[in-house]
């Protein structure tokens, strides 16, 4: 990946490897920027940094998260190898990988990133076109160490304490306070966690990565399952021995059966129907909800070694959760909004791996591994404090617009502020009810409208209750203001994108093309920015 970046700039590593990735990106969407308007976009002047002129403008047809990936892939036919794999991507730019779309691309071409699976948004089909693309070119997976970008502080002789996905901070969970009231469907929580000695440091907009463990039981049944002794010493991916037990339960993604796995395991199967159903799942895939166990129990072979089954799995990446807070209100502190994913599938509890290990397996006082991403593509509160903002945040969505809110109050930011929040329903999905009235009641929020799709006969959401603010929201548009969408890419963010389109052609009188390209327009000046995945 090019260098923007001079070594003499004043920026740590971190800065310096974020600020790399952005104006790469950055140059590749806003073709025929170069790198002085991508550092004048960003608030630098010409004087204070220097560098290389930009290449040539990128045509990336295929960088539309609302294309299917095989349509992507036809696009990027015949483009170098990079391209194609920036194509297989989701092409959302969410920052899930530690990345954006194009240059996690090239991170993995170039062998500076070894692991294929960061693409959380793209799933199964990004992983799979990754590896079909590295074995069609004659590629390997590179054994370098993934790059990483780094926050930490100076111990004062010139060294630095780097915090990274690399090398997480080992943090302690000051609290997981249930959101919802009693009678809810859901289980969202507040999650707190003390950054204190770390010397980390973040802005709203920010995401905090956190590292996950395997639940015990779930750990313990796929020991079971491949006639494994949990006490066993392997060495892990990364090289370290640990026990079998902790090993799985650290450093391996049990959620997604790989190809490798049900490669290795037909072979072992003596059942014919069985060997033949997973042959159909190599073929055609494994169901939707199917894990690793799940493969297991088919397949009713333990004559696999753990050696070799762990060759087989995906490592356990970490989940990143947008901040719920802002350091001028919390200090040491980094607080998320969290979702507890539970449910049962063919007589069994699946958990999500993260969001129960923070709601039920870690207490109080105990560690958690974390790492600060810091966020890309604008999504922060405006350089100008007294722009107004418009935040659109339903459910966990909300979190990001938290963090706004309490930077807005702690700056004395003059500017409006509106939010968009909806859940399903008012009397017990209405987080952070008590903090989000006290900010309308002091004036912080001047507007507050709220969406809960089960509390009527028809659904209401978000994006309805834009289309019945329409003449007030394009004022707000045409006072300048910035709108920020938070949550679900595949529905919520595209259903408020419809509705934002809708509300320019209803109220600016446009075509939809050229309200389509309105809605472009305030997406080139960062005013419309999103954080969705």
């Amino acid at each position: 990946m090019s260098s923007f970046i001079p070594a003499t700039a004043p920026f740590n590593e971190e800065q310096r490897a974020w600020l790399n990735g952005f104006f790469s990106g950055l140059m590749g969407v806003q073709g025929g920027a170069t790198t002085s308007d991508a550092l004048q976009a960003a608030g630098f002047a010409n004087d204070t940094i220097t560098g290389p002129a930009a290449p040539e403008e990128e045509d990336f047809q295929w960088h539309d998260s609302a294309l299917p990936i095989v349509d992507r892939m036809e696009l990027a036919a015949g483009k170098p190898l990079e391209r194609k794999l920036m194509a297989a991507m989701a092409q959302l730019d969410c920052g899930s990988c530690g990345y954006v779309c194009q240059t996690y691309a090239e991170a993995i071409a170039s062998g500076d990133e070894s692991n294929l699976t960061l693409c959380s948004p793209g799933g199964k089909d990004t992983k799979q076109m990754i590896k079909r693309l590295l074995k069609d070119e004659g590629a390997t997976e590179s054994s370098a160490a993934p790059a990483s970008t780094s926050n930490g502080k100076t111990n004062g002789i010139g060294k630095t304490n780097v915090y990274s996905r690399a090398n997480p901070f080992t943090a302690k969970l000051i609290e997981s306070r249930p959101l919802n009231k009693e009678g809810s469907a859901k289980d969202t929580r507040h999650v707190a966690i003390d950054l204190a000695g770390s010397g980390l440091s973040y802005h709203v907009g920010d995401a905090l990565g956190v590292f996950p463990a395997n639940c015990d039981e779930l750990v313990a049944s796929v020991i079971d399952r491949i006639g494994a002794d949990p006490n066993l010493n392997v060495t892990t991916g990364a090289g370290l021995t640990k026990t079998l037990r902790v090993a799985i339960g650290e450093d391996y993604c049990l959620k997604d059966p790989t190809d490798e796995l049900l490669s290795l395991i037909i072979d072992r199967v003596e059942d014919e129907s069985k060997r033949l159903m997973l042959k159909t799942m190599a073929d055609e895939g494994v169901p939707e909800g199917f894990d690793v166990l799940d493969v297991l129990e088919v397949a009713d072979c333990r004559s696999l070694t753990a050696t070799e089954f762990l060759e087989t799995l995906d490592p356990l990446n970490p989940r990143l959760y947008s901040i719920a807070s802002s350091t001028k209100v919390v200090g040491d502190e980094v607080h998320l909004t969290i979702g507890k994913v539970v449910y049962e599938r063919e007589g069994r509890t699946r958990k999500g791996v993260a969001s129960t290990m923070l709601a039920d397996r870690v207490e109080s006082g105990s560690s958690v591994r974390v790492f600060v991403q810091p966020n890309h593509g604008g999504f922060t509160v405006p350089a100008d404090p007294t722009k107004p903002i418009i935040m659109v945040g339903p459910g966990t969505g909300i979190a990001p617009f938290v963090a706004f809110l309490q930077e807005r109050a702690a700056t004395k930011a003059p500017g409006k502020n509106w939010l968009f929040f909806g859940d399903q329903h008012e009397a017990y999905d209405f987080l952070y009810e008590d903090e989000l009235k006290a900010n309308v009641a002091d004036g912080l929020l001047t507007r507050l409208d709220t969406a809960f799709s089960r509390d009527g006969e028809a659904k209401v959401y978000v994006q309805d209750r834009m289309r019945e603010n329409a003449a007030e929201l394009w004022q707000w548009l045409n006072e300048d203001a910035s709108l920020y969408v938070c949550g679900d890419a595949s529905r919520m963010a595209a259903d408020v994108e419809r509705a934002l389109i809708e509300v320019a052609e209803d109220q600016g009188n446009l075509s939809t093309a050229d309200a389509q390209a309105f809605v472009r327009k305030l997406a080139a000046d960062g005013r419309y920015v999103r954080d969705v995945y």
